[in-house]
């Protein structure tokens, strides 16, 4: 198989794992409003974990809840710039070819929802600290974004590590 045909069955792969991860925020976030609107907090682990259906018009932490078009756009421009990289940078560390179609498909399953709604469904409540509400969408950003940041972390260490390279000689 020639490197281009590789890289666009990546491209393909990738697409579909970013569909079939959208429809998974889809369907959680279905199951969250009909089972949760109105009923409070379910605990699934008592002092730890619970469920509580809110509606959040803004991004993490409700930041830009009175911005929501702006937001809505922003992210789009974000979206189609990750969809591009992910179909035309032709090398990138493997990392990055997992990670940015984790971080894509929760964009997009959040945007989907400020899109037909005009608000993203939150239902995932930790009780051991006082954290905002979020979802599954959410959690794919935040674990392909710590991700790339511990890979990015390491990779300076280990560039520090490396031998300065010599400057060639002078005429």
């Amino acid at each position: 198989m020639t490197e281009n045909k590789k890289r666009w069955l990546r491209f393909g792969i990738q697409m579909a794992a970013i569909a079939v991860l959208i429809a998974v925020d889809a369907f959680l976030k279905k199951v969250a409003e009909a089972r949760l609107m109105g009923k409070g907090t379910f605990v699934l682990i008592k002092g730890v974990l619970g469920f509580t259906y809110t509606q959040n018009t803004g991004a993490a932490f409700s930041m830009f809840s009175s911005s929501t078009a702006m937001l809505t756009v922003f992210t789009g421009i974000a979206l189609l710039g990750g969809v591009i990289a992910l179909a035309l940078i032709k090398k990138k560390p493997l990392i990055y070819d997992i990670c940015v179609p984790l971080i894509i498909a929760g964009g997009a399953g959040n945007q989907l929802d400020r899109l037909t709604r005009g608000y993203v469904i939150d239902y995932i409540h930790t009780l051991f600290i006082d954290f905002p509400i979020f979802n599954f969408a959410d959690c794919l950003i935040t674990c392909a974004c710590f991700a790339v940041m511990i890979y990015l972390i390491f990779d300076l260490i280990r560039d520090r590590k490396k031998p300065p390279k010599e400057d060639a000689p002078h005429d």
